[in-house]
């Protein structure tokens, strides 16, 4: 927004409250029972969060840490160069996808043995195909990390193995993937139930996904499971019905799967899908100053769309900020203004407002025309 708009600008606040039948209590008794001991389901399409327990706890993750190797490794690197195994990678112990030092693979096949086996040879030789050593790769996935917005997270190492300082939450590792969901080659991984990998030189790799999802939940399309002694059982899974797609992350938990599933069912279930409004448009006209024309239609520069309950639609608020009047030149895409919406005092869903069309200054002739006509109306 120009600097002249700004000084016009005149915040209007509008809280719109819509009645319901149903209590708080009623939220309460529906949400899900699980042994998780943090947990989070969220809409990968607008990051609203519709189920948190103890969420933004740190605590170690074992191989869902592989999601960030995977999100540093997709960040430009060549897919097809190849990669020779060193045999630090090769001597890598515990998840393995067998790799033997001196066979050379691709970087997406090695992406394919660290995601869908959980290799953790495979994220070392990931490590320094991309960057030399895996101690500069680490760097590069707590930088990544931090501009993700996982601020609560620190990675020592690339595979999840336990090592101390190396934690996250289960809202960090929500955000990381629901950015590697952006990734076409990440969700074609991540999906593939078996596979065979082979280099020119070296023996077959029969390849197994670890996660039972795929299998047993008929949406389930990823992501990444991970086990150690300190971290307990840790899954990020996503699942995608009709225009939803949920991603639920749950860490320390006994019973991972049925976990994973039950928030699926309660996120699918329990919430419907709102659209409050529509990309385009047309949402008011703003006074033009000095313009060719005397208003500019202003619209939506995307679709927002809610998950909510029926409960949910007492507690929902409705923030605009639109100028009064702008002065002209106004060109077609500016940004004039926002709209938001809250619910529990968290933002669930915004959009910017923009202007649908240009308006040029009016000309010298049209300002002393209208100066005139405004002159006779006074007198």
């Amino acid at each position: 927004m120009s600097r002249k708009n700004i000084c016009s600008m005149i915040i209007l606040t509008l809280l719109l409250v819509f009645h319901s039948c149903f209590s708080p209590q009623a939220a309460i008794a529906n949400e899900p029972k699980i042994g998780a001991k943090s947990a989070v389901l969220i809409d990968v399409y607008n990051g609203q969060v519709l189920y948190e327990k103890d969420a933004l706890q740190k605590r170690p993750m074992a191989s869902t840490t592989k999601v960030m190797t995977a999100v540093v490794a997709l960040g430009g690197s060549d897919l097809h160069s190849n990669s020779r195994v060193s045999k630090n990678a090769d001597q890598v112990g515990e998840s393995s996808m067998h790799l033997e030092e001196g066979e050379i693979l691709t970087l997406e096949q090695l992406l394919y043995g660290a995601l869908m086996p959980s290799g953790n040879d495979a994220c070392v030789a990931i490590a320094e195909h991309v960057a030399g050593s895996e101690g500069f790769f680490v760097l590069l996935m707590n930088e990544k990390a931090a501009l993700i917005g996982a601020v609560d997270s620190c990675f020592k190492n690339t595979n999840g193995l336990p090592e101390k300082g190396h934690y996250s939450t289960a809202l960090d590792l929500a955000l990381i993937t629901r950015y590697a969901l952006h990734n076409p080659v990440f969700c074609d991984v991540v999906k593939t139930k078996f596979k065979v990998v082979k280099g020119p030189d070296s023996l077959d790799h029969y390849l197994k996904n670890t996660n039972k999802l795929l299998w047993s939940y008929p949406w389930a399309d990823g992501v990444k499971t991970g086990t150690t002694l300190e971290a307990g059982q840790c899954l990020i899974a996503s699942a995608n019905k009709g225009e939803r797609r949920l991603l639920a992350v749950v860490l320390k938990d006994n019973n991972r799967f049925a976990d994973a599933e039950t928030l699926f069912n309660y996120g699918f279930n329990e919430f419907n899908l709102v659209r409050k409004l529509y990309q385009g448009e047309i949402y008011t006209r703003v006074p033009v100053v000095n313009g060719a024309s005397k208003e500019v239609p202003v619209m939506v520069a995307n679709n927002i769309t809610i998950n909510l309950r029926d409960l949910d639609l007492e507690h929902l608020e409705q923030k605009v900020q639109i100028p009064r009047l702008v002065n002209a030149p106004v060109q077609e895409g500016e940004r004039l203004g926002n709209i938001e919406y809250y619910l529990g005092g968290h933002e669930v869903g915004s959009a910017e407002i923009i202007a649908a069309s240009s308006v040029q200054e009016a000309s010298v002739i049209q300002k002393i025309k209208k100066k005139t006509i405004l002159y006779w109306n006074l007198i």
